[in-house]
């Protein structure tokens, strides 16, 4: 997690350099050509960028160095107005235009990128849906081939979930499979991805985790989800495969596949454990 906000930190104060140079740039331009040439729209480029990559708070910062900018510029090349104040209300209508581009683009990139989560997340457990978590596993394998790096994909089934479900209502089925995607995502790490794959099913991608590693993970996963069940009175259990990936297979399907088979053997010798392989 710190590692996250430390390259999040850097990657926002990246933007906001490119962004200032920009507006100097800029400003220089627009003193050396003189007053009778207008730059005032140039003075949007870094605006946009900085609101697209940074948020809202990166546009209105640049908004207020780029009216600073343009409105010292405008003295420099002395520009004579009627009004001394006119370069200051000048100024205030930019400022006005940059914040309004700002705040519109803000709206407009945070909607695509809920429509662009809405589209890769499973609407019930807020974990990745089908679709994303095969893109997910693809990616992994071709880093895992190209950087000669090992990773994990475990497969896993909720045992007596429809018993639950038909007994007690889909509305506490739903709720079930709520608290247990909820429990998976708490106890893995951030680079992690579990996805649901269709009712009861999940599947966790650990990237870069050895057989160990993944045996002390999934294990305190699964004695955290028995737990929810428990203090809510579901018999449910958790039957999982477990599969560390050295050679990888040539596709998504045959990695998830072979996790699956696992998974199958547990069911087949009784259900509540984890099988544990390595390939």
């Amino acid at each position: 997690m710190i590692k996250y906000l430390e390259a999040k930190t850097k990657n926002l104060l990246l933007i906001w350099t490119i962004s200032l140079i920009l507006v100097f740039l800029i400003g220089v331009i627009d003193y050396e050509s003189g007053y009778e040439y207008s730059f005032s729209i140039f003075y949007l480029i870094p605006v946009i960028w900085a609101t697209w990559n940074a948020g809202r708070w990166g546009g209105i910062l640049i908004s207020i160095f780029s009216t600073i900018t343009w409105v010292e510029a405008d003295l420099l090349a002395r520009h004579v107005y009627s009004q001394s104040f006119i370069p200051y209300w000048n100024g205030l209508v930019r400022f006005g235009v940059f914040i309004t581009v700002a705040l519109l683009l803000s709206e407009l990139r945070k909607s695509l990128d809920r429509e662009r989560t809405i589209a890769r997340t499973d609407h019930l457990t807020k974990s990745a849906n089908l679709r994303s978590f095969y893109e997910a596993v693809d990616s992994e394998k071709i880093r895992a081939r190209r950087y000669n790096r090992l990773f994990t994909l475990a497969y896993l089934d909720l045992d007596n979930f429809k018993i639950v479900n038909d007994q007690l209502g889909h509305r506490t089925g739903d709720l079930l499979l709520q608290k247990a995607a909820a429990t998976m995502m708490e106890q893995v790490r951030q680079t992690d991805i579990v996805g649901r794959l269709g009712g009861d099913e999940f599947a966790i991608l650990l990237p870069e985790t050895n057989l160990e590693s993944a045996r002390d993970v999934l294990k305190r996963l699964r004695e955290k989800i028995l737990q929810t069940m428990q203090e809510n009175n579901w018999k449910v259990t958790l039957s999982m495969g477990s599969v560390t990936y050295r050679n990888v297979p040539d596709s998504v399907d045959e990695i998830l596949r072979q996790a699956d088979d696992l998974m199958y053997l547990v069911k087949k010798e009784g259900k509540n454990d984890i099988q544990f392989r390595e390939i």
